[in-house]
């Protein structure tokens, strides 16, 4: 479904941001991550009392990593489902890209013939990378609900090339995972930064940070196959370097750049992380087409 996409999703997630600042102090998240299953529901009654969210529960949701259902009686009552297979990490982004379609859509939910009982959402919707419409309206409210700008910054300045320890914390400030943390770094990050995602060599997605992109310093993986350089960290399995492996020009690009990698044997999958110096290749003015994200899923 391609739907247009609006500012509205950062507009909700700053207002209720706001809310919880104003209750909780904006130190709250040194002491824990948002409660967002908590928080559907209670945020979902004041917003729409005659119709709010119920319960929040994991099932069994073969094909799906989440839901947002009614009721069959109206005024409707609403549900949130997640697969109860989830790591902690995976389930804090579905429930608050879930509680992202309500707030912003279930009056299309409701009314749209294309959803039977509510929209269910499988983990190409939900992980910051490869939805569309509605669904990436959905990943970005979830993103700012669960990691502010504001207090991401004063983790991470601007400027820096963090390693993926320092990543680490930072996703656990948020309760979310070590991917979707850096995604959310690389929107903004003023460091040429790319992330990639692979699985035995080949990049399943990658996403550069604008100042990389702008520099021409992106991965095409939409279209093509591509292979890892072969001297790459990542392909040598060379996981243990925390201050990250220095390449000379010639082994990803045509500059140097230091290599961070990290493997998920959970997933069976590698998490890269290019940081290029900071005074790189003149920014190119043609245009480029990313494939990547933004999710939600918090793959790790």
């Amino acid at each position: 479904m391609s739907v247009p996409v609006s500012p509205k999703p950062l507009v909700e997630a700053n207002r209720i941001t706001k809310m919880l600042d104003l209750v909780f102090g904006e130190d709250r998240f040194d002491r824990h991550p948002v409660d967002v299953e908590h928080l559907a529901m209670e945020y979902s009654k004041q917003i729409a009392p005659n119709s709010p969210i119920h319960q929040v529960m994991g099932q069994e949701l073969p094909g799906c990593v989440g839901a947002l259902v009614y009721s069959d009686t109206s005024p409707r009552q609403w549900g949130i489902l997640y697969d109860k297979g989830q790591p902690v990490t995976r389930r804090a982004f579905t429930v608050a890209h879930e509680f992202g379609h309500y707030v912003l859509h279930r009056a299309l939910v409701e009314q749209d013939d294309r959803f039977d009982g509510g929209i269910y959402c499988d983990e190409n919707s939900v992980d910051r990378r490869a939805g569309e419409g509605i669904e990436k309206e959905a990943d970005q409210f979830a993103a700012a609900l669960l990691m502010p700008l504001h207090d991401f910054r004063r983790q991470i300045q601007p400027k820096e090339q963090p390693s993926l320890e320092r990543l680490g914390v930072v996703a656990k400030r948020y309760g979310v995972s070590l991917t979707a943390a850096t995604l959310r770094w690389l929107e903004y990050t003023e460091s040429r930064s790319m992330l990639i995602l692979s699985n035995e060599g080949f990049a399943l997605w990658a996403k550069s940070s604008g100042p990389a992109l702008k520099s021409g310093r992106y991965v095409r993986t939409k279209n093509d196959m591509f292979e890892l350089p072969q001297l790459s960290a990542t392909v040598r399995q060379d996981f243990d370097a925390s201050a990250g492996v220095k390449h000379p020009a010639g082994i990803w690009f045509d500059e140097p750049v230091t290599e961070l990698c990290f493997r998920s044997d959970r997933y069976d999958q590698e998490i890269t992380l290019l940081h290029f110096d900071s005074l790189g290749p003149r920014e190119q003015s043609e245009e480029f087409v990313e494939d990547v994200f933004d999710r939600f899923c918090s793959r790790q």
